[in-house]
């Protein structure tokens, strides 16, 4: 009986480095401006993130076929650009990342600011937040992007004078407005100045700061617009600006307020001041400008109030986008099929080979 757990442990580690070399199978190796291999397990990870935003169960080995197809022509795509002598830096990646969050909390804030509200309303760490969203931590979420903006900078710069010559006609602009009408009413709206003083290594003198910002404004010693000049200064240690809040749901959950509250809010005059509202990373409280009543768009009316952007505009530029992406998807596949030749890529795994790698998982 002594020898058997000696030999059921070697078993044991047999079969766990027999996995762990498995994983590390190597299916493609790409060698355009350097040598760069895609494991199975990178693979993986790759068709799991896939799996977690489509929120399909499994993949089949087609699909899984696909998945390996595009992270060659990513690869292909990218080696291509940094041969070329393109590159997109990290505070870059940190920028566009900041943009997209800030589409979802309705504000710009800090990396620092979102992990904190992420653990306020989740009880997650950002990376643990970020895992469950996108299937990926964030610094590897950042590499993917960063990959995707040079590979999207690479091939822009491939056809910049076309892509430039790419926009939609007079009649498609109107065309789009008659078929989608009905989604260009302006809701009821509130222009409100907000004050945030972030609480910081010191929450005491963060309110402090915020009560004298509250008081001067409500006694009328500054003006929105002074407070928004000096927002400018280093040393400032607030932040202000105009915020536009619709009668919505979606905007009662990104001001943290129930949809009742913000209802009561539709009903206060203008020049109203709201009470210090004390969040976990934050002070902050807010003015009544102005009040817009509700109304169907035409194509000369702006989008939103106090702005420039007409209704026929921001079609115009809708748009343009959705037809310049198009052509960028259809200017990426003409790139990587120039670029997928046996000086820059070989298959390591295929045919039946491939098919029992991909069908074990």
């Amino acid at each position: 009986m002594k020898r058997l757990f000696p030999v059921f442990l070697a078993s044991v580690l047999a079969c766990a480095g027999a996995f762990a070399q498995s994983d590390l199978t190597p299916l493609a190796n790409i060698k355009l401006n350097r040598s760069e291999t895609i494991t199975l397990k990178q693979l993986k990870a790759r068709v799991n993130t896939y799996q977690l935003q489509t929120q399909s169960p499994s993949f089949t080995v087609e699909q899984k076929k696909e998945v390996l197809d595009a992270m060659i022509d990513e690869k292909l795509v990218v080696q291509a650009a940094q041969k070329a002598g393109l590159n997109i830096t990290d505070s870059q990646v940190n920028q566009y990342f900041l943009q997209s969050i800030a589409q979802q909390v309705g504000r710009q804030v800090t990396e620092a600011e979102f992990s904190a509200i992420v653990r306020q309303q989740t009880g997650k760490t950002l990376d643990e937040f970020m895992q469950m969203q996108v299937g990926m931590n964030l610094a590897d979420y950042k590499a993917f992007l960063k990959n995707q903006l040079v590979a999207q900078q690479y091939v822009v710069s491939q056809h910049q004078s076309e892509l430039q010559n790419v926009s939609p006609t007079d009649d498609e602009i109107r065309a789009f407005y008659e078929m989608n009408k009905s989604s260009f009413v302006q809701s009821d709206i509130l222009k409100l100045f907000l004050v945030i003083v972030p609480r910081g290594d010191d929450a005491a003198a963060a309110r402090r700061q915020a009560d004298e910002l509250y008081n001067e404004i409500k006694n009328g010693k500054t003006t929105p617009d002074e407070l928004k000049a000096q927002v400018a200064r280093p040393d400032a240690g607030f932040q202000a600006g105009d915020l536009f809040v619709s009668k919505t749901a979606q905007s009662a959950q990104q001001m943290g307020i129930s949809y009742t509250a913000l209802l009561d809010l539709f009903t206060k005059d203008t020049g109203f001041i709201s009470d210090m509202n004390e969040t976990a990373t934050d002070y902050q409280f807010y003015v009544i400008r102005s009040k817009y009543d509700a109304k169907m768009l035409s194509l000369d009316d702006v989008v939103q109030p106090d702005t420039t952007i007409t209704v026929y505009e921001y079609i115009r530029n809708l748009l343009t986008q959705q037809k310049q992406s198009a052509f960028i998807l259809e200017a990426v596949q003409q790139e990587t099929e120039k670029l997928r030749t046996p000086a820059n890529f070989t298959m390591l795994k295929t045919g039946a080979e491939l098919d029992t790698l991909l069908a074990d998982w």
